[in-house]
């Protein structure tokens, strides 16, 4: 990775991570969030204040807490990715995924990704420092965020959920690895659980990831998505996911929402929020990369319970 700073912005050089090659050698949308994540990151550590000093100085946490992607284009495992990071006010930053292909030195460049992300540096109870923070970063710090109480968890929070209206619920455990910190769930992990459950939902409804491979070739896509996180959820914390679609587009994508909800005091607790739109592309043949056409069937199984 190799990095140069240009007035306020940072520009980065990297590629996608190799696990992000999943299906041929297209790259996932996680990947894109992890690209857009380590430009902030740089342009914070090329300033002086990189996680690890904040932390340890200033006993506060970089926390990303929302991060919207919009993926116009497709990235490859062995792209070389230009990663351009433009801040704005409040911690807020606007970041562009670019990739040239082929060896013509001369060949435009194209959008793969842009991206809105929103950071907070965090009090963190347990980090070492207390220095205050750099005068410049002062209005970005926040205290741990508690999230948006509910209704009564009942005596079952997945029937709760599921009588409120959710499709599909995905009871789940913070793991330490998905924790930022020793203790809260990072944003990125938020990312992981995004993927997840659509694979789950899809599974749950007939239309697996691996079933529409093997008897149609087709492979999810995304072409937008966007995590909040709108408070903290903690290590080993039971969680319960909610994921439902809210709209069919053209017969092509499909409009989902995934929630997340801890209990606390009797009651749920949403701690975080997504939407994505999804759809299939064609993984072979002359076609490979043309959307798919939703065919009756398939959009009635992925719809069903939602909208």
């Amino acid at each position: 990775m190799t990095t140069a700073v240009q007035n306020a912005s940072v520009t980065l050089s990297a590629r996608p991570g190799f696990e992000g090659a999943n299906i041929r050698t297209w790259i996932g949308f996680k990947h894109f969030a992890y690209l857009v994540e380590q430009g902030v990151l740089q342009w914070f550590r090329e300033r002086g204040y990189g996680p690890g000093r904040l932390y340890h100085e200033h006993g506060v946490g970089l926390s990303v807490r929302d991060c919207s992607l919009l993926l116009p284009a497709v990235l490859d495992v062995d792209d070389e990715v230009t990663v351009t990071v433009t801040p704005g006010a409040g911690g807020r930053f606007a970041v562009r995924l670019g990739v040239r292909r082929g060896d013509d030195p001369g060949n435009a460049e194209v959008t793969a990704c842009r991206s809105r992300v929103r950071v907070a540096l965090v009090r963190e109870p347990e980090a070492p420092g207390s220095a205050p923070v750099p005068s410049e970063l002062a209005g970005l710090v926040e205290e741990p965020g508690v999230g948006e109480v509910g209704v009564p968890a009942g005596d079952d929070p997945a029937e709760t959920l599921r009588a409120a209206g959710a499709g599909f619920v995905w009871p789940w455990r913070v793991p330490y690895f998905y924790c930022q910190y020793s203790e809260r769930m990072q944003h990125s992990g938020y990312v992981r659980v995004l993927e997840e459950v659509v694979d789950r939902y899809l599974a749950d409804r007939g239309v697996s990831v691996g079933r529409m491979l093997r008897e149609r070739g087709w492979i999810p896509v995304v072409s937008r998505a966007r995590i909040e996180v709108r408070g903290d959820a903690r290590l080993e914390e039971p969680m319960w996911v909610t994921f439902t679609v809210t709209d069919l587009l053209k017969d092509v994508t499909y409009d989902a929402r995934m929630d997340c909800h801890v209990v606390r005091d009797g009651r749920l607790v949403r701690v975080a929020t997504a939407t994505i739109l999804h759809g299939y592309a064609v993984s072979r043949g002359t076609e490979a990369g043309r959307l798919a056409t939703l065919d009756p069937d398939t959009a009635a199984a992925i719809t069903a319970g939602g909208r």
